[in-house]
């Protein structure tokens, strides 16, 4: 999220929402002049009307696009169809591989080479949708989970903003599952494993 705060991008962030009011970006934001909101799920006795009333706040400022960054709640297929085609998510890992938490900690137990992050545009199934970017990092033999988690954050903060983009800039669309770009577009490479330094 903060990531997205300090890139130049062709619109604005028009608000922060969170479900957990001791979030960190909720200060973050705050002190760049981005308006917030928490609804905070323990406040409500089911998810329909937890789902309700963080609609209802994103709502009420019109965004183009929800972007799902640090969210840590499975929303249901009803709340996700309501943001179809415009809801993307940024998840841990090489998406079809380690849906779900603990990715880096699944990544290094399993023994990959590459581990990184994936883009994609949100769906009802958990971490399946189509994916837009994905960056790599090499799997050193001395990671441990937070090194390895440092150094696919840093390649979060890289893609992220970059999808933003082209999003805002109308060069995504999905044909048969996949997003293309469309459109006079740099692209970077879409797997990129960065020096070791």
């Amino acid at each position: 999220m903060q990531a997205l705060l300090e890139a130049t991008l062709p619109g604005k962030v028009s608000v922060v929402v969170s479900n957990n009011p001791e979030a960190a970006g909720l200060l973050v934001a705050r002190e760049k002049g981005v308006p917030t909101a928490v609804v905070n799920h323990r406040d409500y006795s089911d998810r329909a009307s937890f789902e309700r009333t963080l609609g209802e706040a994103i709502d009420a400022y019109s965004p183009d696009l929800l972007v799902l960054a640090g969210f840590m709640r499975i929303l249901t297929p009803q709340f996700v169809q309501r943001y179809a085609g415009r809801c993307i998510n940024i998840h841990p890992s090489l998406l079809p591989a380690f849906t779900g938490i603990h990715t880096h900690r699944r990544a290094l137990e399993e023994g990959v080479r590459l581990h990184g992050c994936t883009v994609h545009f949100v769906t009802p199934e958990l971490d399946h949708g189509p994916i837009i970017a994905q960056a790599a990092v090499p799997v050193l033999a001395d990671d441990t989970e937070s090194s390895l988690a440092a150094r696919v954050l840093r390649e979060e903060h890289r893609i992220l903003p970059q999808v933003v983009r082209w999003f805002l800039e109308d060069k995504l669309s999905i044909q048969a599952n996949r997003v293309h770009l469309s459109g006079d577009v740099r692209i970077p490479q879409p797997i990129a494993c960065p020096e070791h330094t």
